[in-house]
């Protein structure tokens, strides 16, 4: 088993993460335990976790339905309602056992319930162990843009099983892979040289790239908590990629959250290469590995009209100016701020021949 250490909180990464949250469990003391999940975390891996860490076969079982759309204040309102139903007091434990919009709004229900409550985060997707569950950024939607309300608050440890992934769709490791592409983009060459050798499913998810990516958006979140300069370099492709995801799922199509990001990363990508922050060969590269692995989405009219607006709102901007964070070369990032709505419309409209 890994251990990598964050801000106030350890990650354990591997077989041995069972043995760490029956340690912690048994030293914290908590009052209760409070496990949110959906109805996947709840089939394929609720039962692993319960034979492996008898403490919390006790637990209070609160399970959502899943899906983005759900990532709302009103599924707050519920799980508030049911932590009040069932007991919860400030010394109790909330477990996010599920992927990415599990641990997002988990976490913000932790925070906010009784004032805050301590949480942990078991990721089951690749998404969230890369990304989600790592970093103590909280929150849900509103009026379908992209964690509108959330808070700042970390958990008090996060536990990796691999094993999980397992149960994946081959879609799903693609989904949580596009996290883990952006932060080699921005963070580490050679990372970045060894994930284009990458072809597979299980060469995406193996517990080698997984714990680089840990320990590399760790490392800025460690330096940057509140996102005040270099963890900005963490939302390359989500400009616009949180607003292709925020268009579609209006619309009622059908779109993951890694495949949008990979479209935003393909686009803000051009957007750096018409600034020059990345050279033609280095967005070459970048786009040929991400098509490699990414089918292109059809952007109507229509969605484009709902993109602009919902990058207009973006919480990353400054006042009216776009603000995105772009690859400077491959490994490292500049922020640039007064990007003109012309260009990003340029690209959007060039997205299918990039």
């Amino acid at each position: 088993m890994s251990i990598i250490k964050s801000t106030s909180y350890n990650i354990h990464i591997g077989n041995g993460c069972f043995d760490a949250l029956n340690a912690f469990l048994k030293k914290s003391k908590c009052s209760g335990y409070f496990i949110i999940c959906d109805e996947n975390s709840f089939s394929h891996c609720l039962p692993t976790l319960l034979f492996h860490v008898p403490l919390l076969n006790d637990a209070e079982i609160i399970e959502l339905e899943s899906g983005e759309d759900k990532k709302t204040l009103e599924t707050c309102l519920q799980v508030w309602g049911a932590l009040t139903d069932t007991g919860a007091d400030k010394k109790s434990l909330i477990i996010n056992l599920g992927g990415g919009v599990i641990s997002d709004l988990g976490g913000f229900v932790a925070s906010t319930f009784k004032r805050g409550i301590d949480f942990i985060n078991i990721p089951t997707t690749l998404l969230s162990m890369v990304d989600a569950s790592v970093g103590g950024k909280t929150g849900v939607d509103f009026e379908g843009i992209k964690n509108h309300i959330g808070t700042t608050y970390e958990p008090k440890g996060i536990f990796v099983n691999p094993g999980f992934l397992e149960t994946l769709s081959e879609r799903q490791i693609r989904n949580g892979y596009a996290e883990i592409i952006k932060i080699a983009l921005i963070a580490d060459f050679m990372f970045w040289k060894k994930l284009t050798k990458l072809k597979s499913a299980a060469e995406f998810s193996s517990e080698l790239v997984i714990k680089r990516a840990i320990e590399l958006k760790n490392d800025i979140v460690k330096k940057d908590l509140r996102e005040r300069n270099i963890r900005k370099s963490l939302n390359f492709g989500h400009s616009i990629g949180h607003a292709l995801e925020s268009a579609l799922l209006e619309q009622k199509k059908d779109i993951l959250h890694g495949e949008a990001i990979a479209a935003g990363m393909l686009m803000e990508g051009a957007i750096g290469l018409s600034l020059q922050t990345i050279s033609s060969k280095e967005f070459k590269m970048l786009s040929n590995y991400i098509n490699s692995i990414y089918t292109k989405i059809k952007i109507s009219k229509d969605t484009e009209k709902l993109l602009m607006n919902y990058i207009i709102h973006d919480k990353k901007n400054e006042g009216s100016e776009l603000c995105f964070a772009l690859p400077k070369g491959i490994g490292t990032f500049e922020l640039v701020c007064g990007i003109e709505p012309l260009l990003v419309k340029k690209t959007l409209e060039n997205y299918q021949q990039l």
